[in-house]
């Protein structure tokens, strides 16, 4: 985790064991790091593991532990189901009639403490152990099984009478505090905690919450695909979806009006944001959990698999001091992660760096971010007319949605401004057009446009099943190649198994096609050439279009030839 206000920071400068200096020293390596506060305040020889303890044990009034050679008994380690063990970080370590003692990796985290005791099949008393010797204890006696603990707990949450009856009961006094009670119930916030860690577990991007008539439906998109787990019984729908609404502050009472919030979650030690989204149906609320993954996205300009000369031409323009670059795109196509990372290559002590995003998705150590916000009249041209006046040097726009923004931002470049944006348009050439759609005066467009990237993203093949195979002719029809263009050129598919789901494919990479604003561009763009002249003038000029790139993909062995023709 990496918010600026650590507990355990905190509590140990309270206790006056820690100056403002190494305050600051820990804490900046916490966040460059990624480390646990406990291990670098032993590895800058502040203070040693049973201090630290300690101090935690009498700030919540508990006791401290050892883990070393203690025996845990089946019944013991029941108390906390295996799914929750693993992302709550937590292993039970004695028990009685009535109560078990807890160890927790982040004992000071509130939230993690209410979620323990919501699990617990036992009345929960929190102890403090050392967080390795945790770790150690669930790896040893949680095993990481597959899925099977989503299958129990669906199968024990959907034969259980009692919720059923109070289901029954909440739909037909239609009242908001028993609802609120419901969401709390122990089976669904378990059932609810095990599908959020299982998304996390599989990568999956989004997890969709669907009421239909007959069935409740849940679906994680992983590498674009969606694909369904185990439907839940149907009357699950409320008590879930009022769940989700609690755990984003949102008002569960109001069901006829699309809602937005978020989630931050600590799911192992990975800090994981949701961000949530309601929207009313004929069959109840349909809910879509974006996962922003902090530490499964790499912001490194070298890890985006730009071609040698889109890397070179990329890190060249966002180093100018004005001008605009643009990323084009479907939805999720990655222009952001695109952005962020040529933010992050530009980002240093000498230059001001502002964004407006909507909403904000990551956050950027030293970029100053600002959500835009339509319902309170936070528009991106209201928030870029600020940012003229808070002498930055680069600026980036989430998106130049119509033409105010993208007149702001020509301005802001003329005026020696870097502006980085995204357009929503199915190739580079097209982004010029749709610009002279918005109003944008072609003689500005010329003026200030360095380059447009147009970027998709498409399925890796699998490299643990991996095949080589001789492509039809149909096939090759589709990419518009034959035999002989192939030589000694090998195709490849994923036959499936157990590493990518049995889908043949796991992750994804970017193809790019990146239009340079030459001279002659620049001539066509003044005379309003339609986006095909553009094109072809472009290709001319030696632009590698989407289809070659994929191409080139297909022949590193990387995608196949479905996932090209599909994107392209």
């Amino acid at each position: 985790m990496t918010e600026v206000n650590n507990p355990l920071l905190e509590l140990i400068r309270e206790q006056g064991m820690l100056d403002d200096l190494q305050f600051e020293e820990v804490l900046s390596e916490h966040k460059r790091s990624g480390e646990g506060v406990f291990q670098i305040l032993q590895n800058f020889g502040i203070m040693d593991a049973d201090s630290i303890l300690q101090v935690m044990a009498n700030h919540l009034g508990t006791e401290v532990v050892s883990l070393a050679g203690r025996d845990f008994s089946p019944e013991l380690l029941a108390t906390i189901p295996t799914a929750q063990a693993r992302a709550l970080e937590c292993v039970p370590v004695e028990m009685d009639e009535s109560s078990v003692k807890v160890a927790v990796v982040d004992p000071l985290n509130p939230v993690r403490i209410d979620e323990i005791s919501y699990v617990c099949k036992k009345d929960a008393q929190i102890v403090v152990a050392d967080p390795a010797e945790i770790r150690k204890a669930i790896e040893k006696h949680y095993a990481d099984d597959d899925g099977s603990s989503f299958s129990e707990i669906l199968k024990e949450i959907g034969g259980d009478e009692e919720i059923a009856q109070e289901i029954k009961q909440v739909e037909a006094l239609d009242d908001d505090a028993v609802m609120a009670q419901l969401a709390d119930a122990a089976p669904i916030v378990k059932f609810v905690n095990t599908v959020l860690f299982q998304a996390v577990k599989d990568r999956a991007s989004d997890i969709h919450f669907e009421p239909f008539e007959t069935e409740f439906r849940i679906r994680y998109r992983v590498d674009g695909a969606l694909y369904e787990m185990s439907p839940p019984p149907k009357h699950l729908a409320l008590p879930v979806i009022s769940r989700i609404k609690v755990m984003a502050n949102l008002n569960i009472s109001e069901r006829r009006l699309p809602q937005d919030g978020r989630i931050a979650l600590t799911l192992g030690n990975k800090g994981i944001d949701l961000r949530v989204s309601t929207l009313p149906t004929a069959f109840g609320e349909s809910v879509v959990l974006r996962v922003l993954d902090r530490s499964a996205v790499n912001l490194d300009i070298t890890a985006l698999g730009f071609p040698k000369e889109v890397h070179d031409y990329v890190t060249d323009v966002i180093m100018r001091p004005n001008g605009i670059f643009v990323v084009t795109g479907p939805t999720g196509s990655g222009k952001t992660t695109t952005l962020y990372s040529c933010l992050r290559f530009v980002n240093s002590i000498d230059a001001k760096l502002l964004t407006a995003e909507d909403p904000v998705e990551y956050d950027l150590e030293g970029v100053m971010q600002v959500a835009i916000n339509e319902a309170l009249g936070m528009t991106f041209g209201k928030a870029l007319r600020s940012f003229l006046r808070q002498d930055p040097d680069i600026i980036m726009v989430g998106e130049m949605r119509d033409a105010e923004t993208a007149q702001i931002a020509i301005q802001a470049s003329l005026t020696g401004h870097l502006v980085l944006s995204t357009l929503h348009t199915n190739d580079s050439p097209g982004a010029v057009t749709r610009l002279i759609d918005m109003g944008v005066e072609p003689f500005l467009i010329s003026s200030t446009l360095m380059g447009v990237l147009g970027q998709r993203l498409v399925r890796k093949v699998c490299k643990n099943c991996r095949t080589p195979f001789e492509p039809t002719e149909n096939q090759l029809a589709l990419l518009n190649l034959s035999p002989h263009d192939l030589g000694e050129k090998l195709f490849y598919y994923g036959r499936g198994c157990s590493t990518c789901n049995d889908t043949g494919y796991k992750g994804r990479k970017g193809i790019y096609e990146l239009l340079i604003c030459s001279d002659a561009i620049r001539n066509l763009i003044n005379e309003r050439a339609p986006t095909v002249v553009l094109r072809q003038k472009a290709i001319e000029l030696g632009m590698v279009t989407l289809r070659e790139d994929g191409l080139r993909s297909i022949f590193d062995g990387d995608t196949s030839i479905e996932e090209v023709v599909k994107y392209t």
